[in-house]
């Protein structure tokens, strides 16, 4: 199986959405976060979303994508070879109950890995009044497909965050993932795939049973960040992004380590109980 870079620049119909609080509060109940700007629609300054919540605004159009990129010819049937591979979200500004979002998407890099191809998508979501919400860049991993040239797009895409240096994190927090944890992100994010709550489609595709979402055990780790260094202030984190490198299972402890601060930059990575990188390359970027 193969593709072309030939592909990038290639846009997808837009989506839109309307973001309600109960899909955010549900979100971050779903992640453990307490946090009360997630959750007090008292507060003066209102309720706002997690820092990860615009993965489940455009789970949609992932999961569907057939459908966004219909009259392409784009290879659509070769994304059933994806894995999640790295994730990248700007925060422009914060996402709040009532918001109308328009996502439009583009094939923003095609470029080959030596595991098969890389694909990575751009979505930008605005709101009603055409101000930027957030950009997420979201890259799959297509495992046995070859890209047929050096690949196109690498230029425009954020650049990868460093790897923070080896030796002992300035803090770690351990965080048991109990074994309904799956059951509860997929219901409150609408991220649904049977990989994360069906045991027999799991082992059907060669898994040893369910596995947690990415983009959970990523929630799971900017939780901490923003309660342990924002000052609880989620709007203070304004981009993050990671790779990830290994699955994590229902009902076992990870460990979620910051191993470097530098000006506004965090560094930090998650571990299994194997003491085995799930996540890594985490970067989480502060304003003052």
């Amino acid at each position: 199986m193969q593709i072309d870079s030939a592909h990038v620049g290639t846009r997808l119909s837009p989506y839109r959405t309307a973001v309600d609080w109960r899909w955010m509060t549900n979100y971050a109940a779903a992640v453990g976060d307490a946090n009360p700007c997630y959750f007090d629609d008292t507060r003066n300054a209102g309720l706002i979303a997690h820092p990860v919540f615009p993965v489940a605004v455009t789970w949609p159009v992932t999961l569907h994508l057939d459908r966004y990129l219909e009259g392409s010819a784009f290879p659509v049937e070769l994304m059933a070879m994806q894995v999640h591979h790295s994730e990248h979200i700007a925060l422009h500004h914060p996402i709040r109950p009532g918001q109308r979002l328009t996502v439009a998407g583009t094939v923003a890099a095609i470029r080959p890995h030596r595991a098969g191809t890389r694909v990575i998508l751009r979505y930008e979501a605005s709101d009603e009044d055409g101000q930027g919400i957030f950009t997420e860049h979201i890259g799959g991993l297509l495992r046995g497909v070859s890209c047929t040239d050096e690949g196109r797009g690498l230029d425009d895409l954020p650049p990868d965050p460093p790897s923070a240096p080896e030796g002992a994190s300035l803090w770690e927090a351990p965080v048991t993932v109990d074994p309904l944890f799956s059951y509860r992100y997929d219901a409150g994010s609408g991220i649904v795939f049977p990989i994360h709550t069906s045991p027999a489609f799991a082992r059907s595709v060669g898994l040893p049973g369910i596995i947690v979402q990415g983009t959970a055990t990523l929630a799971l780790a900017v939780s901490e960040l923003v309660n342990r260094e924002a000052d609880g202030d989620p709007q203070r984190i304004t981009a993050l992004a990671c790779r990830f490198t290994g699955m994590v299972r229902p009902g076992t402890t990870i460990r979620i380590l910051l191993q470097q601060r530098k000006e506004e930059n965090l560094f930090f990575e998650v571990r299994d109980e194997q003491d085995k990188r799930v996540l890594s390359n985490g970067h989480a970027r502060l304003k003052s």
